[in-house]
């Protein structure tokens, strides 16, 4: 049947006060965390790519849209070098797809416990506030599908046509964050089309909402146009990553593991199967279809696996909502649920959120920590090694990085060092800008320079960079080479040294 009741559940209404507490607490809760530890080291070397992509603001760059370069050149306008501040987005859309989360629930019958179980596992998923330590894509695409997701639940419920419209707008939205969401509408559309409710489909306002998500692309596609279409080039720039890192293989225990061990990743399998099979959500099947094609996508297209986790708040609902149906079963009654959701927040703090002294990561190098946390560390010390380097190259030395995180610590400390601006042939950062015409030495900071060191006499190696700390990261012992004796011009170099890789 494509069609259900229309009418207004006012259990559901009645029930939403009781509620709205705990799953404020727990949006507060995950607030406050990610507060308290946002500071705790420095920058990620994304973030520092945003701040130097704030600084040359367009329409589109290589390698995203322009959303969240807006909101790091939005934020670090408020309160300049102030990384609190910096991840306040990030803090609240964490935070924000808590309660939307417990929306989801409720829009599909859930009552007090399954709201608040909902958003419990959203607040405790390891994928989504570890995140949510860091202004990233990764961090606002997930709110963004879990609002559709829940406009999409609520119109199947209350077939209120102005909930399409706004799918359009936010997905508008997410499309101008990261393209992703493209693929689950494709996905959608064929659930939609081979499960119901069709006459979605048929909706002239679902289309005036495509009118408008499409609309909103179109400064990014004109912009990609004009530079050579170099998103095209990230698809294998992220599946050399992917295979770098165990390949399709691990997509499915990376994406489990992300939504976390036990709670979540149960809660994933738990929701896909009770979407599939269950009479009481019956009309939500095109959405377990969804999740099992979304993760189909990005595991044929060898994407990252943490690109299907938009999924997660639906399928948790979906659990929830089941669970709590089972409860006046005797057996299910006594089972202790908030223990198990408790011991699992603690478990995987130490992995998600930056918990120990800076100092302590040096002295216990195998201790548990977030997967970046080693990654935030260090950037004055580089743009110290690299200021004194530079203070000895000849005049009008320019400073080139093979990495676009190097680049953007440069940008971020290296002005208060008396150093110029910095380029980088790696991915969006070479599209920031090249080295001055008559720059015929350059320091380059990376590993390999043999991209541009073809175009000089010499090279060699004039020192290195680090951190005070010893702390083991990418940029630790990383060498710093002198290319002196240029032997062709800067419009010939440059153009063939982009690469789109990390």
């Amino acid at each position: 049947m494509d069609a259900v009741s229309t009418a207004p559940d006012q259990s559901k209404a009645a029930l939403a006060p009781f509620a709205r507490l705990p799953v404020a607490l727990l949006a507060a809760g995950t607030a406050l965390a990610l507060l308290l530890t946002a500071g705790r080291y420095g920058y990620f070397g994304d973030e520092l790519y945003f701040l130097a992509a704030g600084k040359h603001l367009a329409w589109g760059y290589a390698d995203q849209p322009p959303l969240v370069p807006f909101l790091a050149w939005a934020m670090d306008s408020l309160a300049p070098g102030n990384l609190v501040v910096f991840r306040l987005p990030a803090i609240a859309a964490t935070a924000a797809g808590v309660v939307v989360t417990a929306l989801i629930a409720r829009e599909l019958g859930g009552q007090r416990k399954a709201q608040a179980r909902a958003a419990a596992a959203y607040a405790i998923c390891g994928q989504f506030v570890g995140s949510g330590h860091y202004l990233a894509t990764s961090t606002i695409d997930p709110l963004l599908w879990t609002l559709v997701l829940w406009l999409l639940v609520r119109w199947v419920r209350t077939r209120a046509d102005a909930l399409l419209v706004w799918l359009g707008v936010v997905t508008a939205v997410a499309l101008n964050g990261k393209l992703l969401i493209g693929a689950f509408w494709v996905v959608a559309g064929l659930a939609v089309l081979v499960f119901g409710p069709r006459e979605l489909l048929r909706r002239p306002k679902l289309w005036l909402g495509a009118v408008i998500a499409a609309v909103s692309l179109v400064p990014t596609l004109l912009w990609q146009r004009a530079n050579g279409w170099p998103q095209l080039g990230m698809g294998n720039a992220v599946g050399a990553e992917v295979d770098a890192a165990g390949g399709r293989e691990s997509f499915v225990p990376n994406l489990l593991a992300g939504a976390g061990w036990v709670i979540g990743a149960l809660g994933v399998l738990y929701g896909v199967a009770v979407l599939l099979g269950s009479e009481q959500l019956r009309p939500y099947r095109f959405l377990g279809w969804t999740a099992l094609g979304v993760v189909a996508v990005f595991l044929v297209a060898n994407g990252r696996y943490y690109y299907a986790a938009g999924m997660f708040g639906v399928l948790w609902a979906a659990a929830a909502v089941h669970v709590e149906a089972l409860e006046p079963s005797r057996w299910w009654r006594w089972v202790p649920t908030w223990p198990v959701f408790v011991l699992s927040a603690l478990f995987s703090l130490p992995f998600t959120l930056p918990l120990w002294p800076v100092h302590w990561l040096a002295d216990h190098p195998a201790a548990p920590r977030p997967a970046y946390a080693a990654e935030e560390i260090g950037w004055p010390d580089l743009a110290d090694d690299v200021a004194a380097l530079y203070r000895t190259a000849p005049p009008g030395t320019a400073i080139v990085t093979g990495g676009y995180w190097q680049a953007g610590a440069l940008g971020r400390y290296g002005p208060e060092r008396g150093l110029p601006e910095a380029y980088s042939p790696s991915r969006g950062f070479w599209y920031f800008g090249r080295p001055a015409d008559d720059a015929d030495t350059v320091l380059f900071v990376g590993y390999d320079p043999s991209k541009l060191a073809k175009y000089f006499g010499s090279t060699h190696i004039a020192g290195q960079v680090g951190n005070r700390l010893g702390v083991a990261n990418a940029s630790e012992h990383m060498p710093v080479w002198q290319l002196s004796g240029r032997t062709a011009s800067w419009d010939v170099i440059w153009p063939r040294s982009k690469d789109m890789r990390a």
